[in-house]
């Protein structure tokens, strides 16, 4: 066998990335999970909101509920017992990264009460729930994926909003009302929201201004 050289056997330097480890706080990153009808604006509003914290040097990670159906809940169906299994998975990987220090925002319809306190319970302390709200009318007239149109077709059954009830939140931590505002004014309130009230002592911080702008 051919023996290693000095050189690779030596410790490698790590100076580097000592001095790049800054210590962190014990408190968890937020975890801010947005629910509302499938075309409320939640997948729009979770890259809005990532995009700004991006550039502002906060860790983020957006867990779509869309996305996770192709990887993570492949597989599962949209019966009651599945759509809980779905949100549980979403909650229990947005409570490992916000562990990790990385603010989360997950985009998931989650049309049940039940759902959401499951979430809630998972995540802990660092859940942040937020009603993105637009009538049905106004979600099946944009119907960006063209969901609401194969539901009016009799191909999709059990649709929340058509065929299936949604449960809005009672006291949600902010209401986002998409029908009123645009994308824009939706992200700025969501962030004010943030900075203001939810980032206070958590991981992911960033200058107040600078994210509020």
């Amino acid at each position: 066998m051919k023996s290693l050289s000095p050189a690779v056997l030596a410790e490698p330097d790590l100076s580097d990335l000592r001095r790049a480890a800054v210590p962190r706080p014990a408190q968890a990153a937020c975890v801010v999970w947005l629910t509302g009808l499938s075309g409320a604006g939640k997948s729009t509003l979770a890259e809005g909101l990532r995009a700004r914290l991006v550039r502002c040097g906060v860790p983020v990670a957006v867990l779509d509920g869309d996305t996770v159906r192709q990887g993570l809940s492949r597989g599962l169906g949209f019966s009651e017992q599945d759509r809980r299994e779905n949100v549980r998975r979403i909650a229990e990987v947005a409570r490992l990264l916000s562990a990790q220090g990385v603010l989360v925002v997950v985009a998931a319809i989650s049309p049940r009460h039940a759902q959401r306190a499951m979430a809630r319970q998972i995540v802990g302390a660092a859940y942040r729930e937020v009603h993105v709200d637009a009538p049905v009318g106004l979600c099946e007239h944009r119907d960006v994926k063209g969901l609401y149109a194969r539901v009016r077709r009799g191909e999709l059954g059990q649709f929340t909003g058509v065929s299936d009830a949604y449960e809005a939140p009672a006291t949600p931590d902010l209401r986002i009302d998409t029908a009123v505002l645009g994308i824009a004014e939706a992200v700025q309130q969501l962030t004010v929201a943030l900075v203001g009230r939810w980032m206070a002592g958590s991981r992911a911080a960033a200058p107040d201004a600078e994210l509020a702008r």
